[in-house]
């Protein structure tokens, strides 16, 4: 008989199907905030009626100030920006609008916030590793400041309590998790994503499938998860083309937001990701490849590497996209085909003589050492990596 725990969240709401500048009044109320900072991109920033003005002008008198510089794979040095300026404000709320870099960032900026944090050494102490299962040990006040997330993307990293965060100097990603860093409430509006440029949208989206299979294809999956992950792709799968075919389907974009949400709930669980999202943490961080332009070009080669030893796994994946006769691998890279996202390595900038720095960097994740299919060596990394810069293998 199988046995495990299904860990929960700090994160007690999701608001979805509002207008941003209604949902964002009604969160700032319910949690008694009259401070509210903003975190945002510089792209978000450069619109006239974005999600990010609608914020700010519904927010009125209670908007004390935005930064809005933090950059892709979230730099150190901008969470460090980021705090500062929202401690100078007095903030008593952050509201994170955009996608998983701000996101993430954010979730950050609320330790440096309950740590007095002021420098990119002292943030460092805090990290876990890369271990995607380790805790960061640290305490958190009773009132310590929390955050809403807006998400204008499918990087789903809304919902989870770990974030990502680069060390530039080195090139690698610093892991922070805690259950508390995950945002006290998230507003899902499919409208927030109608200015979202479409390839980000869609490798995010991909990003998001690439959640559902991985966590399906964990070995400590359970039905719980498993019944998740699977809505969550066959929603995303049939939302995104759908999106793709009219980019003002707003239930289209719903679909795939709630897509999103299912895949992501397994690993806040405990499930964990493999190859796939590991080898993408080492060409985000190594290389500057956004994160979903990494699922886009791993996710059907390490599904086809894998399908060795966990093939049986696939056939429910194969299902829950409409195509039981199909590699379930391939069907993921026509679709990606199909949104015109990036397939190989090639496509994204890697040359074939990054693959050797490439395959070192990723041994160093601990998704990739978690992979269904064991990887042990950087002669197995090469095997995928081959795979995915080639898209040779096929059939």
């Amino acid at each position: 008989m199988q046995s495990g725990i299904f860990k929960m969240q700090a994160q007690e709401r999701v608001v979805f199907g509002s207008p941003v500048e209604t949902a964002v009044i009604g969160e700032a109320d319910h949690f008694g905030s009259n401070r509210v900072f903003v975190t945002s991109t510089r792209s978000l920033a450069a619109l006239s009626n974005g999600p990010l003005q609608q914020i700010e002008n519904a927010l009125g008198g209670r908007h004390v100030g935005t930064f809005s510089s933090i950059a892709s794979h979230s730099p150190r040095e901008d969470v460090i920006a980021a705090a500062d300026a929202a401690r100078a404000a007095n903030a008593d709320l952050i509201v994170a609008v955009g996608g998983g870099s701000v996101v993430d960032a954010t979730k950050v900026v609320q330790l440096c916030l309950w740590k007095s944090i002021t420098s990119v050494e002292h943030l460092s102490t805090f990290a876990a590793g890369f271990d995607r299962i380790q805790a960061s040990n640290f305490d958190v006040p009773s009132d310590g400041i929390r955050m809403v997330a807006v998400p204008t993307t499918l990087s789903a990293a809304d919902f989870t309590s770990r974030a990502g965060i680069t060390d530039t100097s080195t090139r690698t990603k610093l892991a922070f998790n805690h259950r508390m860093l995950v945002p006290r409430s998230v507003i899902l509006d499919p409208a927030a994503t109608t200015t979202t440029p479409e390839w980000l949208l869609f490798s995010t989206g991909i990003r998001a499938v690439d959640h559902a299979i991985e966590s399906y294809c964990c070995p400590i999956a359970n039905p719980a998860t498993e019944s998740l992950s699977l809505k969550g792709l066959a929603l995303l799968h049939d939302g995104l083309p759908k999106i793709k075919s009219d980019p003002t389907n707003l239930e289209a974009r719903m679909s795939a937001q709630f897509g999103m949400w299912h895949a992501i709930w397994p690993s806040t669980s405990g499930v964990y990701h493999g190859a796939s999202h590991g080898i993408g943490y080492a060409l985000g961080a190594g290389f500057g490849v956004p994160h979903g332009h990494t699922s886009c070009v791993m996710l059907p080669a390490v599904m086809q590497w894998n399908a060795a030893t966990i093939g049986e796994r696939y056939e429910p994946l194969a299902a829950a996209v409409g195509k039981p006769s199909v590699p379930a691998w391939q069907s993921i890279r026509d679709l990606i085909a199909s949104l015109g996202m990036p397939c190989t390595l090639r496509d994204v900038g890697i040359k074939r003589e990054n693959l050797d720095v490439l395959a070192k960097l990723a041994l160093g994740y601990q998704p990739v050492r978690l992979n269904p299919r064991p990887i042990k060596t950087e002669i197995d990394v090469m095997e995928v990596l081959e795979i995915a810069f080639c898209r040779a293998a096929v059939g």
